[in-house]
């Protein structure tokens, strides 16, 4: 807070003539400070020969930062069964934990997981903590939140990183509070600063336009989500052995409003596009929801999923979970097809790490054509009803 001591002021208006923001005044012989205007860039301060005012920061909680080792990754499941995220954080945090000379540990949550532990040793992890509890086995925020911060307070990890599901992003931020850190939301890289050895955190900004680094410099554990399918995971080695660790959290005492009700399960995908080998994605050149049937039927004869974007989901042609792009799901095919796609930059931030890209477009300078492998110019009414009856 920047403030104004009365008795000093005497309306000199040096303090005016030294505020680049016309965020003061001068009222009855006294400056008054606009706090909207102020961004307590201190001139006003260095500027005053009496001391009248001063900024009043608030004192900075020292962290002994030795006491804090070893990386976290949270081991998201779903009834019994592990994310995939988890299986490429855990590939990607064993690179992070080499560099910093810690060990890899993950962290499960749920209800008669015990077994899922070896599972997780064997794609990499060192440890396994795992909460065992009915409180736990269906996702609500208070009750993971509480999970996660109590174990962070005990064991002090260096850096949890979470997948950017429904699951990370709805309950990571609240422990982030709890701890009072910072968190980068939505990485698609993460990398150990050879100088620091903080955690640089990577993530698309300005709708997509560029990719800013962040740093969690004052304060730890460092906690950043990441997205599925931009990292890869290890191979599972069975003959791997490590730690479990069994860990109580008292939930009696807690204040929770929120109940779960049940799951439905999305009935209108046939293949989860985030697993899916093959998938056709259309976009606004399909003109409308009727012509999605020409994609689902090539994406059958493939085994692939059908994806979409944005436009086309907009338009209400196809349900929310069926995008791609940096507002959707982020995809990693071994084929992706584009129809009707013209390649916008939030697109391609959640297809073009596909292995082959294929484009079907009318337009011969459509920004898809720059990332595929192989492009099509010409009227997909035409082309995917050959394309279906070939493959028939």
């Amino acid at each position: 807070m920047i403030e104004v001591i009365r008795e000093k002021c005497n309306g000199c208006e040096l303090c005016l003539k030294a505020c680049a923001y016309d965020a003061i005044v001068i009222v009855d012989k006294m400056a008054e400070i606009d706090l909207d205007k102020c961004p307590l860039c201190g001139a006003c301060v260095s500027a005053c020969p009496f001391d009248a005012i001063f900024i009043r920061k608030y004192g900075q909680k020292i962290i002994n930062r030795e006491q804090f080792k070893n990386i976290w990754i949270f081991a998201e499941q779903k009834r019994g069964e592990i994310a995939p995220v988890v299986f490429e954080l855990l590939g990607k945090g064993k690179e992070l934990a080499q560099q910093r000379e810690s060990e890899l540990i993950a962290v499960l949550f749920g209800h008669e997981i015990e077994n899922l532990c070896q599972e997780l040793i064997a794609y990499g992890a060192d440890k396994v903590i795992y909460v065992d509890d009915p409180k736990l086995k269906d996702f609500l925020d208070v009750p993971y939140t509480k999970a996660m911060t109590e174990l962070a307070n005990k064991y002090k990890p260096e850096i949890i990183l979470s997948g950017a599901s429904v699951l990370g992003r709805s309950f990571i931020p609240r422990v982030a509070v709890e701890l009072q850190t910072g968190l980068t939301a939505d990485c698609t890289g993460l990398e150990i600063d050879k100088d620091t050895g903080g955690l640089m955190q990577t993530r698309p900004a300005f709708g997509g336009n560029i990719l800013a680094t962040i740093v969690t410099p004052n304060h730890l554990p460092q906690m950043a989500t990441v997205r599925h399918k931009v990292m890869d995971p290890l191979e599972k080695d069975e003959s791997r052995t490590g730690e479990i660790i069994k860990e109580e959290i008292d939930f009696s005492n807690l204040k929770d409003d929120t109940k779960y009700l049940g799951f439905t399960k999305d009935e209108t995908q046939m293949v989860n596009l985030t697993e899916a080998n093959v998938v056709v994605s259309g976009g606004r050149g399909l003109k409308n929801q009727e012509n999605f049937a020409l994609l689902k039927e090539l994406a059958k004869a493939l085994d692939g999923g059908v994806g979409a974007s944005r436009a086309a989901v907009d338009a209400e042609w196809i349900t929310y979970p069926h995008q791609v792009g940096q507002t959707g799901k982020t995809i990693k095919p071994t084929i992706y097809i584009a129809v009707g796609i013209s390649g916008a930059i939030q697109h391609l931030a959640g297809m073009q790490s596909a292995d082959y890209i294929i484009a079907i477009n009318k337009d011969p300078d459509a920004p898809i054509f720059k990332v595929a492998d192989l492009g099509l110019v010409g009227d997909l009414f035409e082309i995917l009803p050959l394309l279906n009856k070939k493959l028939r």
